[in-house]
C-alpha cells in the first residue's frame, strides 16, 4: 500500500507538462529540441501543480471615446436647442401657394384658334383664345352707322340754327326800318298838325279859304294814320324777332338731344368694340398655363372656363399653424423652408400675415358649438409666408408642393443666448 501511495504522489516533472519540440532539418538529422516557452517555475502546494499565471489584458480606449463622443454630441445638440432650437415653430403642415387664374370667355362664339399649349409660358398680352367674332364686327360696323346718321342730323340741326340766326337779323332789321318810318310818321304828323292849327286861325280871321283847311285836316289825319300803321308794324316785328328767337331755342334744344343721342351711340359703338376685343382671349399676367379646357370648334358661352394661369413669380407659402402655436408667431419674422421636391435648397422666407380666422371658419358647413355637440379639437390658423422674389422668379415652386417650416420666434435685436450664459460663466471661463 505504501510503494501504491508513493507511485500517485510523485510529482509532474516540467517535462513532462512542457515538452520539447523537435525541428526537423536537411538530411534526416534533428536540431537540438528546445522548450517552447519557458513559463515561470510552478509552485507546488502539498504536492499538487499550479497552473502557470496569466497575463493581464489591457483595456481597449474604444469605448470610453465612444461615451465621450455621445456626451460631447448631446452637450452640442442641447447647447443648439437652449439657443436655436427652443425659439422654432414647426410645422409641416404647409403648402405653395399662388394666386391662379381661371381664363373664362366673356362673349359667347365658337372658339377658331387655341395657340397655347398645357403648360407653356405666356407673356402679358399673349393669345390664349380666339373666338369667331363675325357677329361682333357686324354691331361695331352698325353703331358706327348710326353714329354717321346721327352727325348728318346734327349738322341739319345746326344749319337750321344757322338759317334761323338769319331771319331773327332780317327781322330785326325790318323792325329798324319800321321804328324810322314812325319816327318820320311822327314828324309828318306834327308838321300837319301845325298845318292844321294855322289854317282854323286863319279861318277864324276870315283870311284862309275852306279848300286850304280840308287839306290841312286831311294831312292831319293821314299823318295820324301813318304813325298808328308804323307803331303797330313794329310791335308786328317785335313779336317777329321773339318767335324767331323761340324757334331758334327749339333748334338749339333739337341739337342738345341729337348730340346727347349721338352719344349713346358712341357708347353703344364703344361696346361693341369691346365685345369684339373679347373675342381675342389674352393673357393678363405672365404665368404658365394649366388644365386648358379649350379647344378649337368648341362653343363657348360667357363664363366658360377655358384654361387656369398660373403666376409662377407670385407664388408663396401657406402654412396652417395649431392655435397653440400662435402665441409667439408675428409678421416680419424670419422663416426656413425646406421643400419636399428640392431637398438641396434652403430657401428663407419671411411671415407677411396671419389670417383673422381658422380654417374651418371658411369651410363650406363651418362647425356650429353652440349646438352643445362641441368637441374640443386643435384648430389650425393659416399663416401667409412670403419666399425671396429671386426664389419665386425662378420658377422652381411650383403651388401645391409639401413644405415644412420653421419660424425663428427669437427677437433679433436681443443677443443669442447661449448654454455658457444660462451657467453665468463668461465665454473666458471666469
Amino acid at each position: 500500500m505504501a510503494d501504491n501511495a508513493s507511485e500517485t504522489k510523485q510529482p509532474i516533472t516540467f517535462a513532462e507538462v512542457f515538452p520539447r519540440q523537435e525541428t526537423p532539418i536537411a538530411d534526416g538529422q534533428m536540431l537540438a529540441t528546445t522548450p517552447m516557452a519557458t513559463p515561470p517555475a510552478p509552485s507546488a502546494r502539498n504536492g499538487e501543480v499550479l497552473a502557470p499565471r496569466r497575463k493581464r489584458k489591457r483595456r481597449s480606449p474604444v469605448l470610453p471615446l465612444i461615451v465621450l463622443a455621445a456626451l460631447g454630441y448631446g452637450a452640442m445638440k442641447f447647447s443648439d436647442w437652449y439657443g436655436v432650437g427652443r425659439f422654432l415653430v414647426t410645422t409641416d403642415d404647409a403648402y405653395v401657394k399662388a394666386d391662379v387664374s381661371i381664363i373664362a370667355a366673356k362673349v359667347s362664339g365658337y372658339l377658331t384658334a387655341v395657340p397655347v399649349a398645357e403648360n407653356a409660358f405666356v407673356h402679358p398680352g399673349d393669345l390664349l383664345a380666339s373666338i369667331d367674332g363675325g357677329d361682333y364686327q357686324l354691331g361695331v360696323d352698325a353703331a358706327a352707322g348710326k353714329i354717321a346718321t346721327q352727325d348728318a342730323a346734327i349738322l341739319r340741326i345746326a344749319r337750321q340754327a344757322e338759317a334761323q340766326n338769319a331771319a331773327i337779323s332780317q327781322a330785326r332789321a325790318q323792325l329798324q326800318a319800321v321804328q324810322g318810318q314812325l319816327a318820320a310818321a311822327k314828324a309828318e304828323q306834327t308838321r300837319t298838325l301845325g298845318e292844321y292849327e294855322r289854317m282854323v286861325k286863319l279861318m277864324q280871321s276870315s283870311y284862309g279859304t275852306q279848300q286850304r283847311l280840308e287839306q290841312a285836316v286831311a294831312d292831319r289825319d293821314r299823318a295820324g294814320a301813318s304813325v298808328a300803321s308804323s307803331q303797330a308794324n313794329i310791335v308786328a316785328g317785335q313779336g317777329a324777332i321773339n318767335a324767331a328767337l323761340a324757334s331758334l331755342e327749339v333748334i338749339k334744344a333739337q341739337k342738345v338731344e341729337a348730340e346727347r343721342a349721338r352719344g349713346e351711340l358712341l357708347v353703344a359703338l364703344e361696346k361693341s368694340r369691346r365685345d369684339f376685343g373679347f373675342t381675342q382671349v389674352r393673357a393678363p399676367f405672365a404665368g404658365i398655363v394649366g388644365n386648358r379646357a379649350a379647344q378649337p370648334g368648341m362653343l363657348v358661352q360667357p363664363g366658360s372656363r377655358l384654361m387656369a394661369l398660373v403666376p409662377l413669380d407670385s407664388v408663396y407659402v401657406e402654412a396652417n399653424f395649431k392655435e397653440t402655436q400662435l402665441g409667439t408667431l408675428k409678421p416680419g419674422q424670419k422663416v426656413s423652408l425646406r421643400v419636399d421636391a428640392m431637398a438641396d435648397h434652403a430657401i428663407e422666407g419671411i411671415v407677411e400675415s396671419i389670417a383673422p380666422a381658422s380654417g374651418s371658419q371658411y369651410s363650406l358647413l363651418p362647425p356650429e358649438n353652440a349646438t352643445g355637440n362641441f368637441t374640443k379639437i386643435v384648430q389650425r390658423v393659416p399663416v401667409r409666408i412670403k419666399v425671396p422674389a429671386e426664389v419665386a422668379l425662378s420658377g422652381l415652386l411650383r403651388p401645391g408642393l409639401s413644405v415644412a417650416v420653421d419660424v425663428h420666434t427669437r427677437d433679433e435685436s436681443q443677443p443669442a443666448p447661449t448654454l455658457i450664459g444660462a451657467l453665468g460663466l463668461t465665454r473666458d471661463g471666469q
